[in-house]
Parts: C-alpha cells; structure tokens; sequence
C-alpha cells in the first residue's frame, strides 16, 4: 500500500512538472502565456507541497529549483554572471504579513520591530539584464532561465530609454521592456490593415519585438523600460545602502526608473500602497499586475538571501484578474484538424485588460451546459492570462426571458452537414467526415505549413483557404505538386511572390524527421513529443511496426500517446500519405550521421534514473546515456538495465533491489559513461 501510494505521488509531481515546465517555456520563451498567473501559482504552490512533504522526489530539473525556460536558437545564448532569480507571489493582505513574518523568523527578529519597505509597481513586460563595463553597454540579454539568457544587444541598443553609455566604470542592471498601450494598439492597427496576425497584448507584442533578428524592426517598435535594480563590485567608490539609494543612483546615471515607486516604514504601508493602486494602475499608459515588495536595508536583503528559486527578501503582490460584463451575440462552432467541433462565443465588444474583447473561449459543450449559457445572456468574461478571454458565468440568469432557449449541440457539421458523434472517455464531439470536411481538411493543411510544423514561409491562411477552395490541394502531398500556373490562379500572387512560394515549399523538404512527424498531425504527439520519439525510433519504417508497448516503454510516452501513434498505422490512407511523401524526397528518417563515433556503445541498454545526482542534473545525464545510444525510461521494470541511485533516492531504488536490477551510485555511472566514451574512442 506504501509503495502504491508512493508512487501515485510520483506521477503527481511528474505531472506538476510537466505541465510547468510547459507553461514555463510558453511564458518566458515564446512570450505566449496558455494559463493566467493564478492558475500557474496554483499548479506551482500544488508542485511545493509535495515535494516539502516528499523531499527525496526533489529534483534538479524541477521548476521550483530553477527560473524561466529555455532559451531559443535565433540568439546567442549568454551565461549570466548573477543569476535571475524568479519572485514568490502574495494574493492577499495576509500572505504579505507572513512574508515579513517568515523574514523576522529567519532573521531572529522580535515581532514588534518595523522593517523599511520599497514598493514599485510589477510592469508586466520582459525581463532583461543589462552589463556595462568601461562606461558602455556592451552586453544586454533576457532572462532565459534565469542561469542563461539570449544575447539581444543590439535590438535593446534601439531602445531610448535604455543608455548605451554611464558614467560608471562597471554596473550590471535588472529591468523589464514593455510597450505602452498607445504603441501596441497603433501597432494592431497596422498589421490588421497588413492582413497580418495581431498580438495578443502589450507584452506578448513587446517580446515578439525584442526577438526579431533585424534590430531596425524593433527600433520602429518604440519599445521603453524601466531599471529597477543594479549590482555593481565590492570595491566601487558608490556606497549604497538601500534600495531606495539604489533606484535613485540608477536614475542620476541615466537610468529611466519608474516614478511610482515609494520607501514605506512597515508592512502596513505596504499594504496601503497595493490597495491603493490597484485601481490607479489603469489611469497609466502601461500594462502593471500587480506590485514588488523589496526589502529596502541592502544588508539585511544580503543577509535574508535566496532560496533555489527567489530572494526571500522580496515578494511580489499579484492583483486578482480582471473581469467585464458584456452580452453573448452568438456561438459559433469551429472544426477542428481532427474534427473537433470548438464552441466560440460571439460577444457585444467590451473592454478588458488593456484591449477590446469580441469573441472568447466556451472550451467545450460541457462547459456550455456546466454554465447554462444562452444566446442573449449577459456574461461575465475574463482573460486567462491576459490573452484568451474565457466566458467564466452568466450574470442575473434571474432575468432571463423565459422563451429564451438553451444552446442545442449540433447533430451535423456545420461544414460539410455529416453527422456527429462523441467519442468514449471525451467531453467533445466529432464531425463523422474525417476523410472529406473542408474545414478539417484546411485546417490540417494549415498546420502543415505552420512555424512549428514544416514551417513554410510565406503559405499562410489565406492562401490555403484559395487553394482548397479552388480545388487545387487537399492533403499535403499536392501541396508539393503544385505548379507556377496553379498558384497564378490566386489572389494577390505576382511573379516574385509564386518563386518564393515554390522556393518555399521545395524547402520544406529537406526539414527534420521530427517535424514531418510533428506535422503528420498525429493526436496528441506535438514537436516536444515527436521529439522523445525519434529518440527511440528514428524512422518511419520502425515506428510504423512499434507495438503499443515499447511506444510505452518511451520516457515521456503515456499510453495515451501510444495507442494514438498506433491507431495512426493502421489507417490505409495514413500509410498511402506517407509512402507518396517519401516519394517526393521527404525526410522519413532522422539523420543522425554527425554523431560521435562512440553513439552505440550502451545500445540497447535502458537506464532508469532516481534522486538527486550531485555532478549533473538527472536531465544532463540522460542526454549523455542518450548520446551514448541508450533509452532512459521513468519506471523499473524487467526490462531495467541499470538504475542510477543518487541522493535520496525513492521507491524506484527499492522497486530494483526487489527485482535483482543493477544499481549504480552516481561515481559508478560517471565511470561508466567515461569508459563507455573511452571504449567508443578506440
């Protein structure tokens, strides 16, 4: 029963740890956040409790031991040389008082003693740090993950509020970039009038600016930031005390700090200061969420300092998420690429969070029938964070006309009119047409061409709806047989524009195995996924013939995920799409001929790893059992090589003494990695 138990919380952490890793990286990386930031504090405070309850489950790859996530490949990535530490969050007047309550515990404080606080308000933009070293800038990067970041220098160059030179020797400053309201609707504006996609809000649109490889374009972005802190040598002839003497030290350098900032003599005030603004904040020109906490005696934030994840010095105080009252128009249904039938609600347009609300999520029929919302209902909307707005609840149901009729679930695609069907275990429902519905047949093909896909330039949207409706593609491989003349035939296509297309598409190509596999659509296999898969079968000819077991066997893979690669197979017209893609050059197999000469010497050889390892983390040493040519899987089994055990090692070291499985300390998997390399090097 322990063991049963054990290891359900085990699979409760790993799905914490997935899930925020996930969102981690949609945040910080991509700048494009799927949940608010209630939600991921919940998931977040859901991971801590178990791993304080459970501590030998704690491990370095978990998101409450690092920041951010990782960084992308357009940019250089840099080590930063003091780390970005992420910040503890406070959603009430009392998660404040045991903020400072748990400093005077640490510090062995008496109750009664005032601690000086600095108040600022949290910008919600994109954090960077910036280094100057003989008086100039010579280094600017984001956050990253906190250890290492991308090197933006030269796009925050073209930033005016950001000084290329001070009149220091040698500084290093923490700040956030952000774009203010005017610039980012004046910026929607135009790209709706490009016929390009909008940005979500202010800081997605500010991140999306910040990467662009061409500096020229963030320049005409008129991005701004604000310096809230800086880290300067032991040996400076600037002597700082606080943090207030900090901020202003930063603004007579040249600096631009936020105004709004205010030193406070206690909790009280601190608390005063929050309730204050969060009402003031929208009459300012910038999005804020909410306000940072600093402890303002430098001394004591040196002598409080860090945990693995946040200065408990500081805090930041998140406002609750705003909501808006508006009328429910309409519900349109959308067809998913695997058929799914998407609610949408159609709404009277409101103002929320920075921007005007149209349209918003209703997630699925059940919600739909969970909320009881009718057409013509006054609704309650709300932006997850600050970029999906969701319907969350129907205001004053009391008042509905009696005639008014609940929303009926459609009997037949609103597409191509074929019945529908739910399937078991599922909330949604289906249109039957999987082979023939227009809808699912763009929208598979619009996935195709997409950034994360076989990302073909320049064939968007609405080229694909022309080409569908003309009748010129229907399935990816016309998509490659597709002539000068066919797309002539389409609006606004002149010469220029038909190479690149074609130059395009040729392109495609030679892209990855990994994406092709990305891109076939296979339900529940995304890139990160396809990715795990290729690890273990390299090509289509092996996947195609894998049973549901050694897919299972995969570390990542559910049985979900398997049954869904499986069923993928055994579709007659899935296995013609594939062998006409390999007729036109398509990349079905991973090249992997770069790789050392020493990458098969623990073939066939499956690891798995428990507790913590000292030299490395458990992800570094699977990449190096990977590159070696062995499979690192999540659970013990008979079919478990070895087990690696480090510190603190949980019930899977148990499971293996129990099945006679060689376990091996972390001195004794380092050695065997380097004899394997040493072997593979003869």
């Amino acid at each position: 029963m322990t063991k049963n138990l054990f290891s359900g919380v085990e699979d409760d952490i790993k799905s914490l740890k997935e899930q925020l890793s996930y969102h981690n990286e949609q945040y910080y990386t991509h700048d494009n956040p799927q949940i608010s930031d209630a939600e991921y504090d919940a998931l977040f405070r859901k991971l801590l409790e178990l791993e304080k309850a459970f501590p030998q489950l704690v491990t370095a790859d978990s998101p409450t031991q690092k920041v951010g996530a990782k960084t992308l490949k357009e940019f250089k990535q840099v080590a930063h040389k003091n780390r970005l530490y992420s910040l503890d969050n406070a959603t009430s007047d009392g998660a404040l008082l045991s903020f400072e309550n748990k400093i005077k515990r640490f510090l062995k404080l008496p109750e009664d003693i005032q601690i000086e606080y600095v108040c600022e308000l949290k910008i919600d933009g994109i954090a960077i740090a910036l280094t100057y070293e003989n008086k100039k800038l010579i280094q600017g990067a984001t956050r990253g993950d906190g250890k290492t970041g991308e090197d933006i220098t030269e796009n925050l160059k073209t930033v005016k509020s950001i000084p290329n030179e001070v009149d220091i020797d040698f500084i290093e400053t923490r700040g956030e970039i952000f774009m203010p309201y005017s610039v980012f609707e004046k910026l929607n504006q135009e790209r709706q009038t490009a016929n390009q996609p909008l940005f979500a809000n202010p800081r997605n649109a500010a991140g999306g600016s910040l990467r662009q490889l061409d500096s020229d374009i963030t320049r005409k972005r008129s991005l701004e930031a604000f310096i809230y802190t800086g880290i300067i040598p032991e040996n400076s002839p600037l002597k700082i005390n606080t943090h207030q003497q900090m901020l202003q030290t930063l603004k007579e350098l040249g600096f631009n700090t936020n105004p709004n900032h205010r030193k406070v003599n206690n909790i009280q005030e601190v608390i005063t200061y929050c309730n204050e603004w969060e009402t003031k904040r929208h009459s300012l020109p910038y999005a804020t969420d909410g306000v940072v906490v600093k402890v303002n005696d430098l001394k004591m934030q040196k002598d409080l300092g860090f945990t693995s994840h946040s200065p408990r010095w500081a805090i930041a105080y998140k406002y609750p998420e705003e909501t808006a009252e508006t009328t429910l128009l309409d519900i349109e249904i959308n067809v998913s690429r695997t058929g799914a039938l998407n609610p949408t609600a159609v709404l009277e347009p409101v103002r929320l969070a920075g921007s005007t609300v149209s349209r918003a999520s209703l997630h699925n029929f059940d919600e739909i029938e969970r909320l009881d919302v009718r057409i013509g209902d006054r609704v309650l909307v709300k932006k997850a964070a600050e970029i999906i707005p969701k319907v969350i609840k129907v205001v004053d149901t009391d008042k509905r006309p009696a005639d008014r009729e609940k929303f009926i679930i459609p009997d037949t695609c609103p597409f191509c009119g074929s019945n529908t069907f739910k399937k078991d275990g599922e909330v949604a429902f289906y249109c039957s047409n999987s082979e023939s519905c227009i809808n699912q047949i763009k929208e598979r093909l619009y996935y195709w061409v997409s950034k994360d896909a076989m990302d073909i330039d320049g064939v968007g949207v609405s080229l694909i709806e022309q080409m569908v409706e003309k009748k010129l593609i229907e399935s990816p491989v016309d998509l490659y047989r597709l002539t000068y003349e066919d797309i002539a035939t389409l609006d606004r296509t002149g010469d220029k524009s038909i190479k690149n297309i074609l130059n395009a598409i040729e392109k495609s190509k030679s892209q990855p195995f990994s994406r092709v596999l990305t891109s076939l659509g296979i339900p529940y296999v995304g890139k990160e996924t396809a990715l795990l898969i290729i690890d273990s079968f390299n090509d289509i000819e092996s996947l195609k013939n894998a049973s549901i077991e050694e897919l299972s066997s995969i570390d990542g893979i559910g049985e979900k995920i398997a049954q869904s690669v499986k069923l993928f197979f055994t579709s007659q017209k899935n296995i013609e799409l594939i062998n006409k893609l390999s007729e036109l050059g398509i990349h079905l197999k991973e090249n992997r001929q770069t790789e050392s000469s020493y990458t098969k010497i623990l073939n066939g050889k499956t690891f798995v790893l428990t507790g913590t390892l000292s030299s490395m983390g458990r992800t570094d040493a699977a990449e190096k059992i990977k590159a070696l040519g062995g499979k690192v899987t999540s659970s013990v089994s008979k079919n478990t090589d070895f087990v690696v055990a480090g510190d603190k090692a949980g019930s899977k070291l148990s499971k293996a003494q129990d099945l006679g499985i060689k376990v091996l300390s972390e001195n004794e998997f380092v050695k065997l990695l380097q004899d394997a390399i040493e072997q593979g090097e003869q």
